[in-house]
């Protein structure tokens, strides 16, 4: 991989990651397109999930050093006793957003293969993507949410990441969108649509981490640092300009891109 690629790959995982147009869509079409060499490879794909990881980190730093302030002191010896790792409202929120991995994590590991042939089949990665498209403009239809997220809501929005494992749905898009329709207001959805990836992503890469191998040279190195510091920025500021989309009631508007990607895949690789 050249220095370019690295370059090319980081940006297209740090804008795809966070905007709902699927990331594992567009990389399932650029290496159909582009050929073998835009593959990356397992360690390459870790460390650009990374940057994807940290600019989320990043961006809800303060929510989520208030999430684990607050579980700390509600496993506490004085939070046991007193009772707060039932009440306090952050502790709830940790176990949704493990509640939501549940989906998730059941349907990779049963239809883990099914998952992998599809993301090779571009013509039905395209197909996917006009499904994306048309989640999306759908929302423009949802007016005025006001709900907060509880169990059953974030369960369901679980769900919907679960379904975001097929290649050409967007994990943002579908997760926003479940959660729009259920009438959860827009600042609830976003920031736990971005939470309850964090666990996701970074059990992924605990466990891809289990497969990586070998020693890393200088080219190599410096391929890894420009993946992950182009990932982690671009990753940041398309999160930034989604979340504001979506405050504007405007994330439909990525319904056109991605039916236009979406078409030109299935006239292309009919």
């Amino acid at each position: 991989m050249e220095f370019i690629e690295a370059f090319l790959l980081g940006l297209l995982q740090g804008v795809t990651e966070f905007l709902p147009v699927s990331s594992s869509g567009h990389l399932a079409l650029a290496s159909a397109l582009l050929g073998a060499e835009l593959a990356p490879g397992i360690t390459f794909e870790i460390v650009v999930h990374f940057g994807s990881f940290c600019s989320i980190v990043v961006y809800f730093h303060k929510r989520i050093g208030a999430i684990l302030a607050d579980l700390f002191k509600s496993f506490s010896p004085s939070g046991l006793k007193s009772g707060r790792f039932m009440t306090d409202s952050n502790t709830q929120i940790s176990y949704i957003i493990l509640l939501s991995m549940i989906p998730a994590g059941a349907v990779y590991f049963t239809f883990k293969d099914t998952i992998e042939a599809i993301f090779f089949n571009p013509f039905l990665v395209s197909i996917m993507l006009l499904v994306t498209g048309t989640l999306l403009f759908s929302t423009k239809f949802v007016k005025d949410p006001k709900k907060d997220v509880n169990t059953g809501r974030g369960f369901m929005m679980g769900v919907a990441q679960a379904f975001a494992l097929i290649p050409g749905i967007s994990r943002s898009g579908s997760t926003i969108s479940a959660g729009l329709f259920m009438g959860i207001n827009r600042d609830s959805v976003a920031n736990f649509s971005f939470l309850m990836v964090l666990p996701v992503l970074g059990g992924a890469m605990l466990y891809d981490l289990t497969r990586m191998a070998g020693n890393v040279d200088a080219q190599t190195l410096m391929i890894l640092v420009i993946g992950y510091f182009t990932s982690f920025i671009s990753g940041y500021f398309a999160l930034k300009y989604l979340i504001i989309l979506l405050k504007r009631e405007k994330i439909h508007y990525f319904a056109f891109y991605c039916w236009a990607v979406g078409i030109f895949g299935i006239f292309y690789f009919f």
